[in-house]
Order: C-alpha cells, then sequence, then structure tokens
C-alpha cells in the first residue's frame, strides 16, 4: 500500500498550478475541474477585461454557484494566478535550431508580445515576485537557454530577463491603452483624428515648440489610423535592437577583460596584463583613443550649445523684428 505524499509547502495556487495539491471536496453531480473554471474565467478577461472576473461570474458562466467554485480554487487571487499561468503557454522552439543569441532573444521576447496581444488583461496583474508556476518558469528556461554561450553573471542574466519582459509588457499594455482610445473615438464620430490634428499643429508653433514643431508638422509626430499598426511595430523592434545593442556592448567589454561596474567600464590593473610588447602597445592606443573621444565628445557638446544658442538668438531678432513692424503697423 502506498503512502499518500502530503502538499509541498506551496500556496494554495501555485500548488494547483503544478497539480500537487491535494483534491478539492467532490462538488455538484456534474462535476467542475480547475481546467473548466481557468477557461471560462480567461474568457471572460478576453471578452470584457481583468475587471469583469469575480468568482460569481466564473461560477454564472459555467452553470453553477459560487460555493461550487469555491471546492475547486479557494480566492480569486488563486484564480487570477491561475489564469495568468493558462494565458503564458508559449510555443517553445526546438533547440535543435542554430541561430546567434540576439535571434534567439528576439524569438522570446516576441513569443511573449504574443501572449499579451492574446490577452492583454495580462499586464493588468500587479506584479508580486519571481516567477514560480511552471510555465512562467518555462518561459525563464527558455531565455537562459538562448543567453547561456553569454559571458554574464547569473544575475546580470536575470536582471537582462528583466529588462526585457518590462519592455514588452510597458509597450504592451500602451499598444493595448491606445487601441481603445482610438475605439472610442470612432464611437466618437472621429474617425480619422483629422480635426483635433489640424487644430494642435496650428497650436505648435515654431515659436513655442521650435523642434517639436517640424516633426509635428511633417506627420511625425502622431501616426494616422493606417500606419498606427506598422508603426507600433516598428516602435517595439527599434526599442527591443537597442535593448539588444546594449547588452552586445557590455557583452563585448567583458570579453575584452574590462572590468564592469555600476560607474562604468575600468581596465585591468597594469599588473594583471601581459607582460607583452603587443599588450602594452594596444593599451596605450585604447588609453589615447578613449582621450581623442572624451575631447570630441565635449567639442561636440559645445558645438550643440553653440548652435542652440545662435538659433535662440536668431528667434530672438526675429520676435523682435516682428514686434517692431506690429507697433508701426498699429
Amino acid at each position: 500500500m502506498s503512502r499518500v505524499r502530503p502538499d509541498p509547502e506551496l500556496p494554495r495556487g501555485v500548488a494547483l498550478a503544478w497539480g500537487v495539491a491535494t483534491h478539492p471536496q467532490r462538488g455538484p453531480k456534474r462535476e467542475l475541474s480547475i481546467e473548466r473554471i481557468v477557461d471560462a474565467a480567461i474568457e471572460i478577461a478576453d471578452a470584457e477585461g481583468l475587471s469583469a472576473v469575480s468568482m460569481s461570474r466564473v461560477a454564472a458562466s459555467l452553470g453553477f454557484t459560487t460555493m461550487s467554485l469555491y471546492r475547486y480554487v479557494t480566492s480569486k487571487d488563486d484564480l487570477i494566478l491561475l489564469m495568468q499561468e493558462g494565458a503564458g503557454d508559449v510555443s517553445v522552439p526546438d533547440d535543435a535550431v542554430e541561430r546567434t543569441w540576439r535571434e534567439g532573444v528576439t524569438a522570446w521576447v516576441l513569443a511573449i508580445r504574443e501572449a499579451y496581444r492574446a490577452h492583454p488583461w495580462i499586464v493588468d496583474i500587479p506584479i508580486s515576485g519571481a516567477p514560480i508556476t511552471p510555465k512562467n518558469l518555462t518561459i525563464v528556461d527558455w531565455f537562459l537557454r538562448e543567453v547561456r554561450s553569454l559571458p554574464l553573471s547569473d544575475g546580470e542574466k536575470m536582471s537582462a530577463l528583466l529588462l526585457l519582459t518590462s519592455y514588452a509588457r510597458a509597450t504592451s499594455a500602451q499598444e493595448r491603452d491606445l487601441a481603445a482610445a482610438a475605439a472610442a473615438a470612432r464611437d466618437a464620430g472621429d474617425v480619422t483624428g483629422e480635426n483635433f490634428l489640424e487644430a494642435l499643429i496650428e497650436l505648435v508653433t515654431p515659436e513655442r515648440f521650435p523642434y517639436l514643431s517640424p516633426v509635428m508638422a511633417s506627420g511625425g509626430y502622431i501616426a494616422g489610423p493606417e500606419a498606427a499598426d506598422d508603426e507600433a511595430d516598428e516602435d517595439f523592434s527599434f526599442g527591443l535592437e537597442r535593448i539588444l545593442d546594449g547588452i552586445e556592448y557590455h557583452v563585448g567589454r567583458l570579453e575584452s577583460g574590462e572590468r564592469v561596474t555600476a560607474a562604468g567600464p575600468k581596465p585591468a590593473p597594469a599588473l594583471l596584463l601581459p607582460r607583452d610588447k603587443a599588450v602594452r602597445e594596444a593599451a596605450k592606443a585604447r588609453r589615447e583613443a578613449e582621450k581623442a573621444l572624451r575631447e570630441a565628445q565635449k567639442r561636440e557638446r559645445e558645438a550643440i550649445k553653440h548652435a542652440l544658442e545662435r538659433e535662440k538668438h536668431e528667434r530672438e531678432q526675429i520676435e523682435r523684428r516682428e514686434r517692431e513692424q506690429l507697433e508701426r503697423n498699429t
């Protein structure tokens, strides 16, 4: 006779997600299941948002009483955790597929973004800690697989994961909210948004907004409805590529032997450098290049400062002449 294995010391919802929780008491004649309850809750959230989900609403959609649900899921918090787990089902690609770490991480981020797009309410669930449910941990494991060849510490890999998931989450929430705002505008009769755009362009004058005004006039500030989806994808890709550029730059510094700290890169101490003429010459060349770069950056900052001062002076001259002309006319 086999011994009954006690439940692990996990919160009830997490134990349910892992399938190691004790079975509920037998419910009504037409028995429910955790899967049916979670699927019903996700369906409601997909249609009406997370705020529409309640134990009573889910029970009613299944044709049962609220108390029937509590025999399976003991709280709404547990239900939401299980909903997040159920909606986070991503397809992990075969490890045999050869690709660079950037290609692998890009595929990983896009898979997360697609999950957010399929279930926009996920971004409304507060973050309460590190992932501890199986599907979410599968996503973490997939990411670590894609960056396994990089010379990053475990902490740096997890920091990169947090950065990328935060980016996907934030941009997905923004995309969802903008789509809702566009739908509300259409319902109000403003299908294209041309009316307010034209008015806004009139208000954003070169005198008050010298740098924003030309962008606004060229149509680069707000995309038209027909281009909104394409621009959202382009904006997302641009941001993602810059994040990956940053990680790649950091990796390059690590591979070159630099000591990287929060304050910036530090060259390895001279005593640690091999007593090799080529290495010494390369180190000297690097120091000279770094000095030249700092000087060039200083010159660039000064040039920008002077250019801005000239533009300000020219605007003031134009405004002065316009005031004088106005006074003469009056």
